[in-house]
């Protein structure tokens, strides 16, 4: 067995595609030598800005042969069915194997040295690799056959135990030599081998791992800021992205004057991160600190004085937008800025921007004044609604969208507008995720409320609703928001009729991870009028909990033998009808379920009119030893016409006192 070393050594991978193609490596050189029957114990993967490699553990030297059998057409099928199979097979008639009156096609292929099978399959995948953006280059790129690559490749290194895997792309030859780090290493390294190829680069001053290099990245940057007495803003993106622009990462602490802390923090922390890859750290108190923390790929013989104030003057420069962003747009009220709205389009068939805010205005004002929301003040709910997107055309937002909501609600506060009106704008797009916070102040919740119900009616009024995996106006994203305003903060209302399927939808995937059954949710659903999701989920999770308990299991277990007999007699035609009370004397168990239904069937509908769900399953639960009892005791199917057309309709009454809480058909089980 012996272990296989690829390196494509090329200029510089952006970072944000370098753990995507590290998979893409491994993925497609699996499937491409897996044709060949060969498959690694063991593969790993590494990838700086320069270099992407692999490597495949415990090889073996040769494939082994491989006989496969093709079945083809009967014997008496016309000529040109045989035709076609032999041009497939590459086989002539006389090759065949007639076996039953059908030909059969053996083909043997003999085993292939190792070496052969890599030296086909590296250029393939290189030829196919999926990079999202690609480019030629040189003389070759008059051709639209040459070579696309991320960057110009520049080196392979390809080795099978030692052994160089000879074979050539777009004019780069494989080897074994590679380069370390572009400023702090010289000349060829030669690689003996998988085993060195980590500690030779490490020497030249390359850590292949992208994750020890984020790890260190990660770890130097809150000692250094731990050192100067603060607190790192933790970000592992930030630290991963970092890894990706550096091959030996030094990270640095530098500062910048406190008057840009001026500025609103998160304004400032996206500033160093998404413009300049800085991490940004705070004080004792927690406030952010004039302090952040930098990259280098270098080890400076000034202990990187140089690159710090290099670094300090580009931020100072950055912030300095920031602030003049800031004070700019201070300088209009939020309702001078929206009057810009209706320069934006929101949908070409919806109106602009400033057409949904007079929507969302409305649809507030009333949530609120329905009592659906309660505690708002419909006036600052409807002035919030109108303002909510007005940062949209402020310098700050044009600048970081990331900022959209947030800018608003800083600016309604600079201005002086109620602190009410000012955190609705802020929070009106939460939830926007499982983990993100959920509003609750009244006010907020009936923006935020408004602002998606309008998109979902609206893109669902004309027919762009989420297919598939697509989804463009976030409808999906919109409906799992109002599913946890309305849920989180138990507020009544009616999802419309054209939006309840999709909602049951969301519902299954946002309760999942809260351990609620689907079957159940489809269970409540699938007894139509349902359409408050508070009421739902309550009776939901009282069904859930009844089922998991033996009565409620054998109530199951009763109500689909009940249902199974019914849904056979359906099957022979309508069921026969019978009065309210036998002709005969009944038999005990069967005397005993009427009874019981009697009792239990009008409680269980007040329970659930009251939405006293609890009570509801209480009242089923008492079912469940009559029930068992007649299955036992009783014959449905009786030769007296009377008595199988009474007892048929007993089970009727089952399965309707059942349904009064959930349709039971619908529960696996």
């Amino acid at each position: 067995m012996a272990d296989f070393l690829l390196e494509l050594f090329s200029e510089e991978i952006p970072a944000r595609m370098q753990r995507q193609a590290a998979a893409d490596l491994a993925r497609l050189l699996a499937a491409e030598i897996a044709g060949a029957g060969l498959k690694a114990n063991a593969v790993e993967t590494f990838v700086t800005p320069r270099r992407l490699a692999l490597i495949a553990r415990g090889l073996p030297a040769e494939t082994e042969a491989v006989s496969e059998e093709l079945k083809g057409p009967r014997t008496s099928a016309p000529p040109q069915a045989l035709e076609g199979f032999l041009r497939k097979t590459g086989l002539t008639q006389d090759q065949l194997e007639e076996r039953d009156g059908v030909f059969f096609a053996v083909i043997s292929k003999p085993g292939r040295k190792t070496a052969d099978v890599l030296a086909e399959a590296v250029p393939a995948v290189v030829r196919a690799f999926p990079w999202p953006k690609s480019m030629r280059w040189g003389e070759a790129s008059l051709s639209t056959e040459s070579l696309r690559w991320v960057r110009p490749l520049k080196g392979i290194v390809a080795l099978l135990g030692g052994e160089v895997v000879p074979f050539e792309i777009a004019g780069v030859a494989s080897g074994r030599t590679t380069l370390g780090h572009r400023f702090m290493s010289s000349g060829l390294i030669e690689i003996a081998g998988a085993d060195d190829y980590a500690p030779k680069l490490r020497a030249a001053h390359v850590i292949v791992s992208s994750e020890e290099r984020a790890g260190i990245i990660a770890d130097t940057a809150e000692r250094l800021a731990a050192d100067a007495g603060l607190t790192l803003v933790v970000d592992a993106a930030l630290a991963e992205e970092n890894a990706g622009l550096t091959e030996w990462p030094v990270p640095l602490l530098g500062r910048f004057d406190p008057a840009f802390l001026d500025v609103p923090p998160e304004v400032i922390q996206l500033t160093a991160a998404k413009n300049q890859k800085y991490f940004v750290c705070r004080d004792k108190a927690g406030k952010l600190a004039p302090a952040f923390v930098c990259t280098a790929n270098i080890v400076a013989s000034d202990a990187g004085a140089s690159i710090v104030a290099g670094n300090q003057k580009v931020l100072a420069a950055r912030l300095s937008d920031a602030r003049f962003f800031w004070e700019q747009d201070k300088k209009k009220t939020l309702e001078s800025h929206a009057e810009k709205l209706s320069e934006i389009v929101f949908h070409e068939k919806l109106g602009t921007v400033a057409d949904k805010v007079e929507r969302v205005a409305k649809l507030a004002r009333w949530l609120v004044e329905e009592g659906i929301v309660k505690g708002a003040d419909a006036d600052l709910a409807e002035q919030a609604a109108r303002l909510c997107k007005a940062d949209l055309t402020t310098g700050m937002v044009g600048e970081f969208p990331e900022l959209q909501g947030l800018m608003g609600g800083y600016y309604a506060r600079a201005e002086g507008l109620d602190p009410q009106v000012a955190d609705a704008i802020r929070d009106h797009y939460k939830p926007v995720g499982q983990g993100d916070d959920v509003p609750t102040t009244p006010v907020t919740v009936a923006v935020a409320l408004a602002d998606k119900l309008d998109s979902l009616q609206q893109f669902f009024g004309i027919g762009e609703t989420p297919t598939g995996s697509k989804d463009p106006f976030a409808l999906r994203r919109s409906a799992f928001g109002v599913i946890r305003l309305l849920t989180d903060n138990g507020l009544r209302y009616a999802i419309p009729p054209v939006l309840l399927d999709f909602f049951a939808d969301r519902l299954k995937v946002q309760q999942r991870e809260a351990g609620v059954r689907h079957d159940l949710i489809d269970a409540v659903f699938a007894l139509g009028g349902e359409d408050d999701l508070v009421r739902l989920l309550a009776r939901v999770k009282a069904l859930q909990a009844f089922i998991g308990t033996d009565d409620g299991a054998n109530l199951l277990a009763g109500y689909k033998r009940a249902a199974n007999i019914l849904k056979a007699e359906a099957k022979k035609g309508e069921l026969p009808s019978a009065p309210d009370a036998p002709a005969y004397t009944p038999e005990p168990a069967e005397a005993a379920l009427i009874a019981a239904l009697g009792a239990a069937a009008p409680k269980a509908e007040t329970a659930v009119a009251v939405e006293d769900f609890e009570g509801a399953m209480a009242a089923l639960a008492s079912l469940r030893a009559p029930i068992d009892g007649f299955f036992e005791d009783v014959t449905v199917n009786d030769s007296d016409p009377e008595k199988r057309a009474f007892r048929l309709a007993l089970l009727v009454r089952v399965r309707d006192a059942v349904h009064r809480v959930a349709d039971f058909s619908r529960i696996e089980g």
